[in-house]
């Protein structure tokens, strides 16, 4: 029942190391920001922080599972470790992460300092509610361990903090038994009102699903998944989407709603998990337009995806232009009851179809700041990515615009284009 990956203490080498290099930069006068030495075009996010070029590194290789532990339901990382290394460890032994953001390349630390969910949110609330203790090396060398026993206020602090409070060196999170299939049901929905209603109904407690999702195609058309997982697939019905020569599975999804019929198929629960990663949601449309031609993924689907880190990495200054200035990758984590005026705002600002929605459950407390007080709330994270067709878009003003609505209905912006993310930069340095 208990598996040790690497035997060590709490403090790992690898963490007395991380403690040292701090240590050093506070005796050089403290001069300057720390930061990861992690360079930053390996992250997955479009953008490049230029911040590394100034700042004094703390290099790391923390990149581990340290060890499983299915009596206390337990999985203990470094900060490093991807989902794809976390499905490819518990799945085949019976267990999973309670909430598997889509992408292979996510990475805990990124998920716990920023945001992350998934198609099981409903259920279990983001990535932060399943962690159960975090280790940390704060700015004056010092180990720690935080949990809602051990230092609470801290480990509540943690989520959302990119950083600021301390290096994340592990965490451990909560795993729960998984089954080898998704049995996952196709709904094609018409009409925004319709769609709404749909969602907030399969996303209740009561509708017994594990995982529930929609991809919205158009301003009226729409696409819910729901999902349970068994053991029992139907014969000739499982289908096994990780194929590189399968259609990217948003465009699979959309074959359902063009045939306009409801479907079941039954998915491998990793390749569920991971069933965004081929085509990276929609983004690899504008890098590799023919990419999802059957000739091409017959012959060459197989390189797919490229690593982000490698995109970011190549690309030229014209081309990093265009994606700060003519592209969204934006997550606004909204109350699911005023969605359909979020999608009529959306419409009308950015024009950029399709969209992603996940709901998700928000539980009271846990750090973080609560618009619905002390109840539980259900909020859905609606995804933006890709190239805006709306007319006047300029992305400054466009951002303000659509940031300043989401805090009127209590939400959250999860991330904003990378021009703006630049100019905020520059505004709190000469603050």
């Amino acid at each position: 029942a208990w598996v040790m990956f690497q035997t060590s203490p709490s403090l790992t080498s690898q963490t007395s190391a991380f403690c040292i290099q701090v240590l050093k930069w506070r005796e050089h006068g403290s001069r300057t920001h720390m930061c990861t030495g992690r360079p930053g075009w390996l992250t997955i996010s479009l953008r490049v922080g230029k911040y590394k070029k100034t700042n004094y590194k703390i290099y790391i290789n923390l990149m581990d599972i340290l060890e499983v532990d299915t009596e206390k339901k337990m999985i203990r990382v470094e900060p490093l470790v991807n989902m794809g290394q976390v499905t490819a460890r518990l799945n085949p032994m019976g267990w999973t992460l309670p909430v598997v953001p889509e992408l292979d390349d996510l990475t805990v630390g990124g998920l716990i300092m920023g945001t992350g969910l998934e198609t099981s949110s409903h259920k279990y609330g983001l990535f932060q509610h399943i962690c159960l203790a975090y280790e940390l090396v704060l700015a004056d060398g010092t180990f720690v361990r935080c949990s809602e026993e051990e230092n609470p206020e801290l480990f509540a602090a943690v989520p959302w903090s990119y950083g600021t409070l301390g290096f994340l060196v592990a965490a451990e999170l909560r795993i729960v038994p998984a089954l080898h299939f998704v049995r996952l049901h196709y709904i094609p929905v018409h009409g925004r009102t319709a769609l709404c209603q749909a969602l907030q109904r399969e996303s209740g407690p009561t509708a017994g699903h594990d995982f529930v999702e929609a991809i919205v195609f158009s301003a009226d058309k729409a696409v819910i998944m729901t999902g349970v997982m068994t053991n029992d697939p139907e014969p000739g019905k499982v289908n096994c989407i990780s194929r590189y020569w399968k259609p990217w599975f948003y465009k699979h999804v959309e074959g359902f709603l063009l045939e306009g019929r409801s479907a079941v198929e039954y998915i491998p629960l990793r390749q569920y998990y991971h069933r965004h990663t081929r085509s990276i949601f929609w983004e690899l449309r504008d890098i590799v337009p023919f990419g999802n031609h059957l000739l091409f993924r017959l012959l060459l689907g197989w390189l797919i995806p490229p690593k982000i880190g490698l995109l970011k990495l190549t690309q030229g200054e014209t081309v990093r232009r265009l994606y700060e200035e003519q592209h969204v990758v934006q997550d606004m984590l909204l109350p699911l009851d005023n969605l359909e005026n979020t999608l009529d705002i959306l419409h009308e600002e950015i024009c950029l179809y399709p969209l992603w929605l996940c709901p998700f459950k928000l539980p009271p407390g846990r750090g973080m700041v609560h618009p619905a007080g002390e109840a539980e709330a259900m909020y859905v994270d609606v995804g933006a990515y890709g190239n805006p067709q709306a007319e006047g878009y300029v992305a400054q003003e466009t951002t303000r615009r659509l940031e300043a609505f989401v805090r009127e209905q209590h939400g959250y912006v999860v991330d904003v284009s990378a021009r703006l993310r630049s100019q905020l930069s520059s505004e709190v340095k000469s603050v």
